[in-house]
């Protein structure tokens, strides 16, 4: 039985998750690889440290140069996250002919044109099926199994940390802190949640599935990011009573050569899978011209699900070694144009408190029409009271329009406050 060793960077959630599968898929591994996949050295901050894991602290070590020396350890997997040292270790890696399996999304999003053109300069692969999605094999549908495809949208759920949060606001009636600080009770959400609740996450790798899908080279900070601290349980019960459910997606569109590039949060219709789709499970909802519809769903994060995918790529590293197949780039050269969001048109949930005098409806609606946006529905809610509030859908509209609205109406002295806006995809 051939033999091959790995070096772990790594030993968290996912690094934990991927030494259980090792161990406990062992024979299914070997069958299906063709080798014995052993892990030769773990790269930790403490050796010392107590862990829940019964890993021999010979194969510890505190020294990447351990790792990065040893001849006998062919694959390097990276499961560090944020950029530093992580990339400088992948890099230092392939050029001393190591394979790289990597779950960061944030290293992936925005140094993986540098690291794969290394990979391929170096005659080495790099995988990142991880780092979207956890256990949700996206990546590889995306280059391989869809390839027949040219694809037209992904929208996708793509946090779990945002979706458990939304989920228990929305079946609990409870507030974004009281559901955060579940979150962090049961550990989906980090003691600072500003990755997640903010969407920097969901950024991350909504990069990455676009350069993958559209075969262009995306900059993350090309992406509209909009987190869900604004959306309060009275929104959710609009939401409801409009017969729509709050989730944060992140959306891709292609139409005339342009991209939209989104993340934020979106009424969907309650009938709609993505909907329906709840805790800290993510899906992915495609549509290519010659499948259709196609929506992939799972657990989006945990040590076993990502595992699983970490442990995938190293499996399809050692099936392709000898073929000297590389793993395929992020995007060719030529930048695909992204869309302004001025220009994006979606329809449009806004909220506003207002003093609850005659004619205030009239004046907003006038200020609407003069900006060429169609109103479908409002909602009066609270008589008699100093104040009361207005809610509003839209007709489809450009997003440049409401802006212009929202402006003109922040103007009026009987409009107290723009509670919030939020954009309905009906899929």
């Amino acid at each position: 039985m051939k033999e091959v060793k790995i070096g772990l960077l790594g030993l968290g959630n996912v690094g934990k998750g991927v030494w259980k599968i090792l161990d406990m898929n062992r024979e299914e591994l070997i069958k299906r690889s063709g080798y014995d996949i052993k892990i030769g050295k773990i790269l930790v901050k403490d050796i010392n440290k107590k862990r829940d894991v019964d890993v021999p602290k010979e194969i510890l070590t505190e020294d990447f140069n351990e790792i990065l020396e040893d001849d006998s350890i062919e694959i390097i997997v990276e499961l560090m996250g944020g950029l530093e040292p992580a990339v400088d270790y992948m890099l230092k890696g392939m050029k001393r002919k190591k394979h790289i399996v990597t779950a960061n999304k944030m290293a992936v999003a925005t140094k993986g044109n540098i690291l794969l053109e290394t990979s391929k300069k170096e005659g080495v692969m790099l995988y990142y099926e991880g780092s979207v999605a956890g256990g949700i094999p996206i990546i590889h549908g995306l280059k391989d199994n869809l390839v027949a495809n040219k694809i037209e949208e992904v929208i996708g759920i793509i946090n779990g940390t945002t979706n458990y949060i939304l989920t228990k606001m929305t079946q609990d009636k409870i507030s974004f802190e009281e559901a955060l600080k579940e979150a962090q009770a049961k550990g989906y959400a980090e003691a600072d949640p500003t990755s997640d609740v903010e969407a920097f996450d969901a950024v991350y790798k909504l990069c990455i599935l676009s350069s993958l899908a559209f075969d262009t080279i995306v900059n993350v900070n090309s992406i509209y990011r909009e987190g869900i601290t604004n959306v309060k349980p009275i929104d959710i019960e609009y939401a409801k009573e409009f017969g729509y459910v709050i989730k944060l997606l992140g959306v891709i569109k292609e139409s005339n050569g342009e991209l939209e590039l989104r993340v934020h949060p979106t009424m969907v219709p309650s009938a709609h899978p993505l909907a329906n789709v709840n805790d800290s499970f993510n899906a992915i909802f495609l549509k290519g011209n010659a499948v259709g519809d196609l929506m992939l769903y799972g657990r989006g994060a945990g040590e076993l699900p990502t595992g699983s995918a970490v442990v995938g790529d190293i499996v399809s590293i050692l099936r392709n070694k000898e073929k000297s197949s590389y793993y395929p780039h992020l995007g060719n050269e030529e930048d695909k144009k992204i869309k302004d969001m001025q220009e994006v048109e979606c329809e449009y949930y806004i909220r506003i408190t207002v003093k609850d005098k005659p004619g205030v409806l009239g004046e907003i609606s006038s200020i609407f029409g003069k900006n060429n946006v169609s109103i479908l529905s409002v909602i009066q809610k609270g008589k008699r009271e100093e104040q009361v509030s207005l809610v509003f859908i839209t007709h489809n509209t450009l997003e440049g329009n409401i802006n212009k609205s929202i402006e003109m109406i922040k103007a009026l002295d009987d409009a107290e406050k723009i509670e919030n806006i939020i954009r309905i995809e009906n899929l």
